[in-house]
């Protein structure tokens, strides 16, 4: 399924060990579009088998997407190392589906994606999740992963952290305002 000319597909990805959720779009102009999104659930067990699962997870979406672009939430350190180890391997196994596909990969914090989203850097799931069905005019909420996902490709899509292209260089910014 490829995207129409003049159009950019981006497919977003909130990398997990046991869901990784992913979401497509549309790009034409400054329109965006609502394409597919869903979850990538690995079962209990060895830590290279759920690796496996999301790889050709991913790489399926790849093939049947043809995203032309990646955005990818980073991992944020939490309080648990071994938490954050895991994340950081599902995290990296997401990428590596990207690069076997010779997609360009950008990279997003949770606070750049839920403030280019909702507009606060702190919003809730569910913030996200309503932010994300009124963008893309969809029927109904997306699950949280699906959500996380596509609001990561609609950071993309929109130029990353709220400010798009504008230059911030010799600014401050706090509280997502220049100063």
């Amino acid at each position: 399924m490829l995207a129409p000319a003049g159009v950019t597909r981006i497919l977003g990805i909130d990398p997990g060990l046991r869901v990784t959720g992913f979401g497509v779009l549309d790009r034409s102009g400054q329109s965006i579009s609502y394409v597919t999104s869903g979850c990538i659930r690995t079962s209990e067990g060895e830590l290279a088998t759920r690796l496996k699962s999301i790889l050709e997870g991913l790489a399926q979406v790849i093939a049947e997407c043809a995203p032309e672009q990646i955005a990818i939430e980073k991992v944020f350190v939490n309080m648990n190392p071994q938490s954050t180890l895991l994340l950081g391997q599902a995290r990296g196994t997401a990428i590596c589906a990207a690069i076997m596909g010779d997609i360009p990969v950008s990279e997003y914090t949770a606070l750049q994606v839920k403030q280019a989203v909702v507009g606060n850097g702190h919003a809730a799931k569910e913030q996200v999740q309503e932010m994300v069905r009124r963008l893309l005019k969809l029927g109904g909420l997306p699950g949280p992963d699906a959500a996380d996902a596509l609001a990561c490709a609609i950071c993309h899509a929109h130029g990353g952290y709220g400010f798009g292209s504008l230059a911030t260089a010799g600014y401050r910014v706090r509280k997502g305002r220049l100063v």
